[in-house]
C-alpha cells in the first residue's frame, strides 16, 4: 500500500512535468473530453435530483423545528453547491468515465501497447495520461454545474410541492447564507476532483496486471480509492477555507 501510494505521487508530479510539454495532443483531449460528458452527463443529472429532495427534506425537517422555515433555500443552496455538487460529479466522473479510462489503458499496458510506446520513444505519460486527466480536469466543472442547477431544482420543487413551503421564502433566502464564493469553492473543488479521479484512473490502468481479470481488478479499485481519496480531499479542502 505504501508502496503504491509513492507510485502514485511519482506519477502524479511526472504527469504535472510533461503538461507543459509541446505538441499538446488536442484531439486526443477533445475525444476523451466528450467521451466523459457523453457517459457522464445523463447520470450525474439524475443522481443530482435524489440528492436535490434529500437536502430539501432534512433541512426542512431540521428548520422547521426552530421555526425558521424561511431559511429553508439558503440551507439547501449551501448543501448543494459547497457540498453535495462536487462530491457527486467526482464520484460519477470515477465512476463512469474513470472506470473507461482505467479498462482502455489497461487493455494497452496487458498488450504490451505501453512497452511499446516507450520503445520508439513516446512518453506515454505524455500521449496518454495528460489528456485524459486534462479532460476530466475541464469536464468536471461544467458537469458540477449541472448537478448544482438540478439539485436546486429537485430541492425547490421538494420544497414547495412536497412539504408546503413558500415559493417566495425560498428563493428569497437564497442570497442569506449563500455567497458568490461558494460558487467558486464548489467549482475550484470539481477541477480538483476531477483531475484526482482521472490520475488515479491512468494509475491503476498503467499499473494493471495478470491479463483480463487484471484489468479488472484495476477498474474496480479505481472506482474505490477514488471514491476514498475524493472525500478526503473534500474534507481537507472545506477544513482549509473555513
Amino acid at each position: 500500500m505504501i508502496r503504491a501510494s509513492g507510485e502514485f505521487v511519482a506519477l502524479t508530479l511526472d504527469t504535472l512535468r510533461a503538461a507543459p510539454r509541446r505538441p499538446f495532443h488536442w484531439r486526443e483531449f477533445i475525444q476523451q473530453a466528450w467521451f466523459i460528458v457523453s457517459v457522464s452527463a445523463l447520470p450525474t443529472a439524475l443522481v443530482a435530483i435524489p440528492f436535490g429532495a434529500v437536502l430539501a427534506l432534512q433541512a426542512g425537517n431540521l428548520i422547521r423545528q426552530f421555526g425558521a422555515q424561511s431559511f429553508t433555500g439558503a440551507t439547501a443552496v449551501l448543501g448543494i453547491v459547497r457540498e453535495a455538487s462536487p462530491v457527486v460529479t467526482a464520484l460519477m466522473i470515477a465512476g463512469a468515465a474513470g472506470s473507461a479510462i482505467c479498462a482502455d489503458l489497461g487493455a494497452r499496458k496487458i498488450r504490451d501497447e505501453i512497452d511499446a510506446l516507450e520503445v520508439l520513444g513516446i512518453d506515454p505519460l505524455h500521449r496518454l495520461v495528460v489528456p485524459r486527466v486534462a479532460a476530466c480536469a475541464f469536464v468536471a466543472p461544467f458537469l458540477n454545474g449541472l448537478v448544482t442547477t438540478v439539485g436546486l431544482i429537485a430541492s425547490y420543487l421538494f420544497n414547495v410541492v412536497a412539504q408546503g413551503g413558500s415559493p417566495g421564502a425560498y428563493l428569497q433566502s437564497f442570497n442569506a447564507l449563500a455567497e458568490l464564493s461558494d460558487l467558486w469553492l464548489s467549482e475550484v473543488k470539481a477541477l480538483v476532483f476531477g483531475a484526482t479521479a482521472g490520475l488515479i484512473a491512468c494509475f491503476k490502468g498503467l499499473t494493471a496486471a495478470g491479463g483480463p481479470k487484471g484489468v479488472g481488478d484495476a477498474v474496480n479499485q479505481t472506482v474505490v480509492f477514488a471514491a476514498m481519496l475524493l472525500f478526503a480531499e473534500n474534507f481537507l479542502i472545506s477544513a482549509a477555507v473555513r
